[in-house]
C-alpha cells in the first residue's frame, strides 16, 4: 500500500491534493497533518483511508511527539512514499505582506519563518525513519516563485519572500543529505501557481491580471510534477508546469 503524508491538509491546496490522490488510486492511503483534524472533511466512503494527526507548523519543535503520533497511524517499517509540505502563511491577524521597510514586524517575521520554513525542517526530522525503505521517495515542499532571489524584481512581501527563500534552501540541503541515507529519492521545491484560496483572497483585485487556478487544478498540476519526478530532479525548484525556476 502506498502512503502519502500531506502537511497542511486543511488548507485549500492540501485538501485538494488529498481528494485527487484518493480519487486516482484506490490502494493509496494518506496521513494528514493540520491544527484541527475535526475540521477536515475528506468525503464519504474514503475516510478510512485518511489518518489525521494534530500538528501545528508554527509549534513543530517537538519532533519526537509527532513521530510517536505518526507511528500509531503508520509503522515506520511500512514507510512513506511521498511527503508534501503544503503548510504556508502569507497573512493573518496582525500580519500582512509588507510594502515598505517601515511595515516590518519581528513577530510576523518569526511566525512566517516558523510556518513556511522551520516547520518543514522539523517535519523531515520527525519522519526520517519512514524514509528508510528501498522504494523511490518523493519530497515536495510547496514554495512560491516570489521566494526566488534572482527573480525578485519588485521587492516587498519581506517576511513571505524571505521565509520561502529559506524553505528553498532547506530543500537544497535536504536534497544533499537525504539521498545519502534514503536512496532512491527526489526532494524538490514546487511553485503551485496562483491559486484561489484564503491565502490569496485579500488580493482579488491584483489577481485579475494573473492566471489564477482553482485548488483542484493546482492539485492536478502538482501531482503531475510529482509523478514525473526522477532522481535526476533531486534538489530542483520547479514550477507547476514542470519548468525550472531560478533560485
Amino acid at each position: 500500500m502506498k502512503w502519502v503524508l500531506i502537511a497542511g491538509i486543511s488548507g485549500a491546496i492540501g485538501h485538494a491534493l488529498a481528494e485527487r490522490l484518493l480519487e486516482q488510486d484506490a490502494e493509496l492511503s494518506i496521513v494528514g497533518l493540520c491544527r484541527n483534524p475535526s475540521a477536515v472533511d475528506v468525503g464519504a466512503g474514503i475516510g478510512d483511508r485518511v489518518q489525521l494527526i494534530p500538528w501545528d507548523a508554527s509549534r513543530s519543535d517537538d519532533a519526537e511527539t509527532l513521530a510517536e503520533r505518526l507511528s500509531v497511524a503508520v509503522p515506520a517499517e511500512t514507510g512513506i512514499d511521498t511527503v508534501i509540505y503544503a503548510a504556508g502563511i502569507l497573512h493573518g491577524p496582525d500580519m500582512s505582506p509588507e510594502k515598505r521597510l517601515e511595515d516590518l514586524d519581528a513577530r510576523a517575521f518569526a511566525h512566517a519563518f516558523a510556518v513556511n520554513a522551520t516547520g518543514f525542517a522539523m517535519l523531515m526530522r520527525a519522519i526520517s525513519p519512514w524514509l528508510r525503505h528501498r522504494r523511490f521517495k518523493r519530497v515536495l515542499a510547496i514554495s512560491a516563485k516570489v521566494g526566488s532571489i534572482s527573480d525578485n524584481g519588485f521587492g516587498g512581501w519581506y517576511a513571505y519572500r524571505s521565509s520561502k527563500a529559506a524553505l528553498n534552501m532547506l530543500v537544497r540541503n535536504l536534497a544533499i543529505e537525504l539521498p545519502r541515507k534514503y536512496h532512491p529519492l527526489a526532494c524538490v521545491a514546487v511553485h503551485p501557481g496562483t491559486t484561489i484560496s484564503p491565502l490569496s483572497e485579500p488580493f482579488t483585485r491584483s489577481l485579475a491580471q494573473l492566471r489564477v487556478l482553482q485548488p483542484k487544478q493546482t492539485a492536478d498540476n502538482i501531482l503531475r510534477v510529482a509523478g514525473n519526478l526522477t532522481e535526476d530532479d533531486n534538489g530542483a525548484f520547479l514550477s507547476w508546469d514542470g519548468s525550472v525556476i531560478p533560485w
